[in-house]
């Protein structure tokens, strides 16, 4: 019998149907901490006063926790201040965004830097993350917002204009022009959807970029390229994709030093271009260095003697220009040569509105380990690895170049870890994450059942991530049959309770999602075994004795004849029942609605625990009870199919700080489990699996 849950996941099931509505979207962002941007701009003008941000205030709180917390020295001279009180005519952005805009300031956030100063080569790109349509003269009221990607949802984020100044100076991301203020308020925006400019300290630039983008980032060092690298990065350029390389510097102080053949370490560039010369056949790479001069020297480059071999119409067509511009090109042979590493933002269908451009079929699931239940750890730790969440994917369209004819899907498999930066304050680090594949045997195709400990103790996994590894997301490109597989995202460690996003990116059509049970019940017919037993016996002449001349006890008599009993089974993890769970057993049994049990009552409750009894004997194998993590077969033995979230909610209802259940709390879940679905089962008159309760219903 289908049963929805309500409660507990309500927010998930809000944000599910926010996105059926179009929230979360590019053109509908949602509202960061509930605040609209048109609302409070139009407020604050009608009042004539300078908006102030209560959510992020001008406060050390804001600054951080730590290093830039209240027993800093740091902190002491810092002065909120509007861009007006630091310099006149002050300007949201003079002469266009560009790389020139982002200087460093006190704050180790180069990584975010990077990333905007990349954001400024795709003006597209840029003006979604920073609208333009905002000054500091017509409509100024002290307010601004910018829009970030996060965690599947684009959202919009509003700050006041106050920045932290010393001596008049901005202390963090500046312009090169003083008087231009909007890399210094989008700092200060990406510092409040963090929780303190402090959390931004140390990253990776393509994390940033995907906050940017919502794409997912690709890492290839060229040294273990794959052999279709060419053809990764051609598809990346066809699809819009955000595209950066650089050369790593050995030695830290020689960073952004010049070489012989022009090119520079320890610096970023873009790939904007990759072409191949249809008469010659070399394949070529167009770059940029975003200082805007300093160009490679070598073949290829804009002055060089190969281009006399080109007709004017090839020029043209590769866009051939001499100038210091800090565009050039170059073969991919001597690319791969010069340069250690290449990264691809690949961007999600939602950010890329020009049909011409081939898109990737995108599918995102939200899930989350939760202690004790569904955070097994990795496959080094085969009892619990089973019980992480898992991911039904199926690849249904091969690609249309196969290579060496063989049939296959390409895609991209990205796992993304939430809130950790936002959680530094409280200790919190970036967990070691990871994720394996495996192929669903062709007899369980359709089959959405969790994937049982058996299937992964004799089954090895298809494909896997190259290394778990303390990043925000780990990525990787595979190529696999079409067919039906399972995807496992685990953290190294089990027991380590967190929320992550798993996406999945593919040329062709794929589906993924969660592997979800049917919830539903059995409703066996417990009978007594015939003759009575010792042990009912025994029952008996204790339920006489309690339950007096009207032979019928309370909640808190049947707690004195059960513990009487229970007390002879040494073997019973277990500190007696509680008066609750009696008073739910009762609740449960109680036909005739006296708020007491009879014999017969009494009777047919004694034959279920004792069923469910023989069921946590099997599973309590060191005597300290049921371990939460084989919770969910016990609850199926006693028939009962749950789904994820409501084995998440009973391990952390039941289960003790060691993550084991006792025998009360083993009976005491199954008695309530068993009322649900019978109060369920008496309100579902047709049979849908729906229900509608008035507030008395939903009460009693």
């Amino acid at each position: 019998m289908p049963y929805t849950p309500s409660g507990f996941f309500c927010d998930r099931l809000i944000r599910e149907r926010e996105r059926r509505d179009g929230e979360g979207s590019l053109n509908k962002p949602l509202r960061f901490n509930g605040q609209d941007y048109n609302t409070l701009k139009q407020e604050f003008l009608q009042r004539k006063t300078l908006f102030e941000d209560e959510t992020f205030p001008a406060t050390v709180e804001s600054l951080g926790f730590k290093e830039l917390g209240h027993k800093s020295n740091k902190v002491k001279n810092i002065v909120w201040k509007r861009p007006k009180e630091i310099c006149e005519n002050p300007q949201f952005i003079v002469g266009g965004a560009s790389r020139t805009d982002i200087c460093q300031g006190d704050l180790g956030d180069c990584w975010l830097l990077a990333a905007i100063a990349c954001l400024t080569l795709n003006e597209k790109l840029l003006y979604r993350v920073v609208p333009p349509d905002q000054s500091f003269s017509e409509g100024y009221s002290g307010i601004f917002h910018f829009q970030f990607w996060r965690y599947g949802d684009w959202v919009d984020v509003i700050i006041d204009d106050r920045i932290p100044t010393f001596n008049n100076q901005l202390v963090f991301t500046k312009s090169a022009e003083r008087n231009e203020f909007w890399s210094a308020l989008l700092e200060k925006a990406y510092a409040k959807l963090h929780g303190s400019y402090e959390a931004l300290k140390g990253g990776n630039t393509t994390e940033a970029m995907e906050d940017f983008t919502g794409g997912v980032t690709e890492f290839y060092e060229m040294k273990e390229a794959p052999k279709e690298l060419y053809k990764i990065m051609k598809k990346a350029l066809e699809r819009g994709s955000l595209m950066g390389c650089s050369i790593d510097s050995l030695v830290p102080a020689r960073f952004e030093t010049r070489t012989v053949t022009g090119l520079v370490k320890g610096h970023a560039y873009s790939v904007t271009a990759v072409e191949e010369h249809k008469e010659s056949k070399v394949r070529l790479v167009r770059l940029r260095n975003p200082w805007g001069q300093v160009e490679w020297n070598g073949p290829w480059s804009d002055n060089s003697k190969e281009w006399a071999t080109l007709s004017k119409a090839e020029k043209e067509k590769l866009q051939h220009q001499s100038a210091e511009d800090g565009e050039f090109w170059m073969s991919f042979e001597d690319f791969k040569k010069n340069y250690t590493k290449i990264e691809i933002c690949n961007l999600t269908p939602d950010a890329l509105e020009d049909d011409k451009i081939h898109k990737w079929t995108v599918s995102v699931n939200e899930g989350r380990w939760v202690r004790g239940c569904s955070a097994g750890g990795c496959r080094n730790y085969p009892d619990t690895f089973w019980t992480n969440p898992q991911y039904r994917l199926r690849l249904l369209e091969e690609d249309d170049d196969p290579e060496d004819n063989e049939v296959a899907c390409t895609f991209v498999v990205a796992l993304m870890q939430k809130n950790r930066r936002k959680e530094r304050k409280m200790g919190a680090n970036l967990f070691t994450i990871g994720f394996a594949i495996y192929e669903v045997p062709k007899e369980m195709h359709g089959n959405k059942q969790h994937m049982q400990k058996d299937f992964f103790l004799f089954n090895s996994s298809k494909a896997r991530c190259k290394s778990y590894i303390n990043l925000r997301e780990v990525t990787q490109r595979f190529r696999l049959s079409p067919g039906e597989y399972v995807i496992v995202p685990s953290t190294y460690e089990p027991h380590q309770e967190g929320e992550f996003i798993l996406r999945v990116f593919s040329e062709k059509k794929n589906t993924s999602e969660e592997i979800e049970n049917r919830i539903e019940a059995d409703h066996p017919v417990v009978t007594s075994a015939g003759e009575e037993s010792e042990e009912d016996q025994q029952f008996r002449t204790i339920f006489q004795e309690i339950g007096g001349e009207d032979m019928e006890i309370t909640a808190n008599e049947l707690r004195n004849v059960l513990n009487r009993v229970i007390t002879k089974h040494k073997d019973l993890k277990t500190e007696g029942f509680s008066l609750e769970s009696c008073r739910s057993m009762i609740a449960l049994m109680d036909m005739d609605g006296t708020g007491r049990l009879n014999l017969q009552e009494f009777r047919h409750l004694w034959n279920k625990i004792k069923q469910w009894q023989g069921i946590f004997k099997h599973y309590n194998t060191d005597q300290s009870g049921i371990n939460s993590y084989e919770m969910r077969n016990a609850v199926n033995d006693a028939g009962f199919r749950l789904n994820n979230q409501l084995y998440d909610i009973i391990t952390m209802r039941y289960a003790n700080e060691s993550m084991n259940i006792d025998f009360d709390s083993f009976i005491s879940c199954l008695v309530r489990l068993e009322a649900m679905f019978r109060a369920f089962q008496a309100f579902d008159k047709d049979g849908d699996g729906t229900i509608r309760l008035s507030v008395l219903e939903a009460l009693v």
